[in-house]
């Protein structure tokens, strides 16, 4: 139960009480500073506590915003102030610390010092100019304000909403109140709710064809208790549903499939919105959204595989490639944005030759801009790249109106293209930007590359050499080493143990691109490289063997293996790590899968006991990988990744 403390001057009249109570808040009232603190600690301290002063005026979802969201342990907006059970401790310290005196918050402006706004972000008139008032020279802030400032300036983050133009205010006068409750009434709070709900960049077809209709389920979900998870639920089961209606092979199957394909995106979008609508993020939540997009599409592809070879029409292998050319990219989207998102300039790249500068930009980023400029090219730009809104209308209309090897076709070529565009983009301004990897980029590299015990022990043999090694040559060596076990994989003897010289090199090449520090300009690049041969040398065998059974065993075997690869980019994203090492080394890394898938092909008795062999290996890594990240995302410490909305 979470307790919300009322403090100050009693306004009558006044429905902050019962909005409180709304957001499920049990009000207790404290006359001063003292009976606060008193307050706080008879509350339990797994229990959430907000601080509100009585003369506050704002919007409800203001309030909302600021006191109910899980992600932070402490947030406020003016004159209000809350912490959950991580920030209790901080809270009851600078509680202490005001009530003691020793943080008066006072003013030190004369009686004619200018006007001063009053509210937090976003208090404006009708008129769109800030609401503000002269201040008195002795005007005291209110207590939740400055009890906020002491748990800041004792190193505990404060969150603070962005409010656009809802109000958030603590007004000292009456003419002030009326003026704040005028401002208030001029914003419609629910359309700034429903607006909010929706990400601030999104697909053309995302923005323009779902979220003008799904923002209204949203709230229609809200309404009658459903949760995200539930609507996240809903929508793995319609698209499991419209791959099962493409399984049948039939016209009307592959029409219904389409349209339910459609439905569970409305479905996918629905419960991120309802999440920012409601604020109900989790760490469930977290897990779910971030692995049922990829489970949906990657077993719609398998639908639409099995719907083709009913009618006669083998597309396992284009079914294959299509889910490994989305991984890869998905991988290369990753790697890219964990190895830049904080770096910093270089020493003859920032001003004055100081190195800590945050990098601004280069040639291509300032071509990037220029562009987002001119509002239609925006638009193109973020559809080229085919985003999961394009992607998945793209495969939904072909799917009802073409045949399943059309829509693969259709699939491989956009997604091909798209790849060529932004990675093309990425080495561009990789090489012209020039920028100092943090260490925390660096570790998150090597996580995302999933190093096995194999090119572990070639990384520490070869490490002080491998450290000597320039520019992007650790990079050279990975592509040299992949290159070579797909070859072998593509063109070496079936049944020969000549197909394990190619994984044998791949193995040692592996272990010398990752045994230097990660911080190269284009080091990103090693993670998806891996990840193309390992899928890639899988994909090839199985299409060789050309027996009953394994392509879709390979298809099983890379979405188990995609799945950990996956989990471990949405816990580094959360900032909780890698998957411990005792899972990646029980899975055998990269390396160590594709040297074994390379001896399961070159010592099979015969070529019909591929698949059961791959089919085995499927089930292993996915219990493994499964049991642990289950493990993790239901624990306590699971970070909770969600994407935000617009600015209210």
């Amino acid at each position: 139960m979470s307790t919300a403390i009322l403090t100050g001057t009693p306004v009558p009249g006044s429905p902050l009480e019962g909005d409180l109570r709304s957001l499920g808040f049990d009000v207790r009232t404290a006359p001063d500073a003292a009976t606060a603190l008193s307050l706080l600690a008879a509350v339990p301290a797994a229990d959430r506590v907000a601080l509100v002063d009585q003369r506050f005026v704002g919007h409800l979802h203001a309030l909302r915003l600021a006191l109910t969201d899980p992600r932070f342990p402490a947030a406020a907006v003016d004159g209000a102030l809350t912490a959950q059970p991580g920030a209790r401790a901080a809270l009851s310290v600078a509680l202490t610390t005001v009530t003691n005196g020793t943080a008066t918050g006072r003013t030190d402006r004369a009686a004619d010092a200018p006007a001063v706004r009053t509210g937090g972000a976003g208090v404006v008139t009708e008129a769109g100019q800030p609401l503000t008032h002269t201040a008195p020279a002795t005007a005291e802030l209110p207590l939740a304000d400055r009890v906020a400032a002491a748990v800041e300036a004792d190193g505990t983050p404060v969150q603070r909403p962005e409010l656009g133009s809802l109000v958030a205010a603590v007004p000292d006068t009456p003419a002030d109140r009326e003026q704040a409750l005028a401002a208030v009434a001029a914003v419609d709070d629910e359309a700034v709710r429903l607006r909010s709900a929706v990400k601030a960049r999104d697909g053309f077809f995302t923005t323009f064809c779902i979220s003008p209709y799904s923002r209204y389920i949203a709230r229609w979900c809200a309404r009658r208790g459903l949760t995200p998870n539930q609507v996240t639920t809903a929508s793995l089961f319609t698209a499991l549903i419209a791959a099962g209606c493409a399984a049948t092979g039939t016209r009307g199957g592959y029409v219904a499939a389409g349209l339910l394909l459609i439905f569970s995106f409305v479905l996918d979008c629905t419960d991120g919105q309802l999440a920012r609508y409601s604020l109900q993020y989790s760490t469930m939540g977290a897990w779910l959204d971030a692995t049922f997009d990829r489970a949906k599409e990657y077993a719609y592809y398998a639908g639409l595989a099995i719907g083709a070879a009913r009618g006669g029409d083998d597309v396992w292998a284009l079914a294959l490639a299509a889910m490994v050319l989305q991984s890869v990219r998905h991988v290369v989207d990753f790697s890219f944005n964990e190895a830049n998102h904080d770096a910093t300039a270089a020493p003859a790249a920032s001003a004055g030759g100081k190195e800590g500068k945050a990098v601004v930009g280069t040639p291509t980023t300032a071509l990037s801009s220029r562009l987002d400029s001119v509002g239609w090219t925006v638009w193109v730009r973020r559809m080229i790249v085919l985003p999961i809104g394009e992607r998945w209308a793209m495969i939904a209309v072909l799917t009802a109106l073409t045949t399943p090897r059309i829509v693969f076709y259709a699939l491989l070529a956009g997604c091909a293209f798209a790849a060529c565009y932004t990675t093309a983009g990425r080495v561009l301004r990789s090489v012209t930007r020039r920028a100092v990897r943090t260490g925390r980029a660096t570790r998150a590299l090597a996580d995302l590359a999933d190093t096995g015990p194999l090119a572990e022990l070639v990384a520490r043999v070869m490490r002080r050499p491998a450290r000597a090694l320039p520019g992007v040559l650790p990079l050279l060596i990975a592509v040299a080493g992949g290159a070579a076990a797909v070859c072998m994989a593509a063109f070496g003897p079936l049944g020969s143990p000549v197909l394990v010289l190619g994984a044998l090199v791949y193995v040692v090449t592996s272990g010398i691109a990752v045994a230097h520090r990660m911080g190269g300009p284009l080091d990103w690049l090693i993670p998806p490289v891996f990840r193309a041969a390992e899928y890639g040398i899988v994909l090839i065998f199985a299409a060789r063997a050309d027996v009953p059974g394994a392509l879709p065993a390979a298809f099983g075997l890379v979405a188990a293996v995609a799945y950990h690869h996956y989990d471990t980019v949405y816990r580094i994203r959360g900032g909780a790590g890698a998957p411990p090492r005792g899972l990646v080394r029980s899975l055998g890394g990269h390396e160590g899968r594709t040297l074994l898938v390379a001896v399961l092909a070159a010592f099979s008795p015969a070529e019909f006991d591929l698949p059961p062999a791959l089919t085995l290996l499927t089930v292993v890594v996915a219990v493994i990988a499964l049991t642990e990240s289950i493990r993790f995302w239901v624990s306590s410490g699971a970070p909770a990744v969600h994407d935000e909305g617009e600015t209210a």
